[in-house]
């Protein structure tokens, strides 16, 4: 390894000495753990099995490979691997908050809340629970510090390090929407390794230590469920429940399976209703949902009701633990991999006004705004919360 890439390891290594790697079997955390490894720290892998699609026979299991694939890094790198068991924790504390917001109709982010309660709640706890300094992901995402010290502090020569959470150097591959629920106590002891990688140098560290999962493609779907059809998940706990599909002027054209099964932005499957009432041949999107009256309402991509210039934010989590002086001029993104988007945040009845410089389009209820300040060549992500 060259020397630029070993100094960028040594910046996020942190002070701990012995390092758990949240392994998952893909090439991320593959390279986490030998980067570490690399550095001269005590490196074990974990291997955490959340769910087993097994347990219902209806999608198969979605875990099996993925362990395979990271025993044979574990086996290549030398380093012990240890498999745990999350299932009941990730049930209760991710599973349970999904289908709960998906019958209220909205659009939950699952793998924001995986991250706060799972892999940087019960994970990081359990790290520490077995000895280890410091808990590291394949995450794309960076750490910055920045020392705070009172006259008291500094008379005793203590320092309080204020942990940020920094964009990554991948700004395609940045996941720092999906961490921003994370705090001080989390951020301390965790590393993000790749961070000042982009994907295609982590692919080509990866083919330098011949690692097994070097070409292994991307994962997708529902955090540790895998790829299912969204519909026949939910409808595991969801019943169906019909109503009308209207245009956004109120014209009824066909009938729903229940606002759960649907998001704000969709478009699958709309043109042919328009078709059939004999009208213009565009695509329709959902553009709202009347839950009182459990209607769909679609509209074409231009449809005002399609784009809001204020949205509210609740249940906020602030990185530095401290709520920062409103209004604010920042920039919001509203769903990962978006372009950052100037706004203006108020406080009003204890939530979080948005309000943006342009019009957002599919702005969805059950989503996690996240808040965001330059900093550098990239920006520091404040924070967010569950859209209103």
């Amino acid at each position: 390894m060259n020397k630029k890439a070993k100094s960028r390891t040594e910046l996020c290594s942190g002070t701990g000495k012995k390092i758990l790697v949240a392994m998952s079997g893909g090439v991320d955390s593959s390279v986490a753990a030998a980067l570490l490894l690399r550095q001269g720290y005590e490196v074990a892998g974990a291997f955490m099995v959340n769910y087993d699609s097994a347990d219902d026979g209806r999608f198969g299991e979605c875990w099996r490979n993925d362990y395979r694939d990271a025993a044979r890094v574990a086996a290549k790198l030398g380093i012990p691997l240890f498999k745990l068991d999350f299932k009941k924790e990730y049930e209760k504390k991710v599973l349970a908050y999904m289908f709960a917001e998906y019958k209220k109709g909205r659009t939950p982010n699952p793998d924001v809340l995986c991250n706060k309660f799972i892999k940087f709640g019960v994970w990081l706890e359990k790290a520490k629970e077995l000895g280890f300094d410091k808990l590291a992901t394949g995450h794309y995402a960076r750490l910055g510090r920045e020392i705070r010290s009172s006259k008291h502090e500094i008379r005793n020569k203590l320092q309080n390090p204020n942990y940020k959470l920094l964009e990554a150097k991948d700004k395609d591959k940045d996941q720092t929407y999906f961490l921003h629920q994370l705090n001080q106590e989390q951020l301390k002891y965790v590393l993000f390794p790749i961070g000042d990688y982009k994907k295609t140098e982590v692919r080509k560290i990866a083919k330098k230590f011949n690692l097994p999962t070097a070409d292994r493609a991307e994962s997708m779907g529902i955090c540790f469920v895998g790829e299912v059809p969204m519909k026949e998940f939910l409808s595991k706990k969801i019943k169906l429940k019909k109503g009308d599909i209207i245009s956004s002027t109120g014209e009824i054209l066909g009938k729903h399976d229940g606002l759960a099964f649907y998001t704000i932005g969709q478009r699958h499957g709309f043109k042919a209703v328009l078709e059939k009432k004999g009208a213009e041949s565009r695509p329709l999107y959902i553009v709202d949902k009347n839950y009182n009256t459990n209607e769909l309402v679609v509209g074409f991509e231009n449809d005002p009701l399609f784009y809001k210039k204020q949205a509210e934010a609740g249940e906020i989590n602030w990185i530095s633990g401290q709520k920062p002086k409103l209004p604010l001029k920042c920039q919001v993104r509203l769903r990962h991999r978006q372009p950052l988007q100037n706004v203006q945040l108020f406080e009003k009845n204890g939530k979080i006004s948005i309000h943006f410089t342009n019009k957002q389009k599919a702005v969805t209820p059950g989503q996690f705004a996240v808040f965001y300040l330059p900093h550098g060549k990239n920006s520091v992500c404040l924070g967010g919360g569950v859209i209103k």
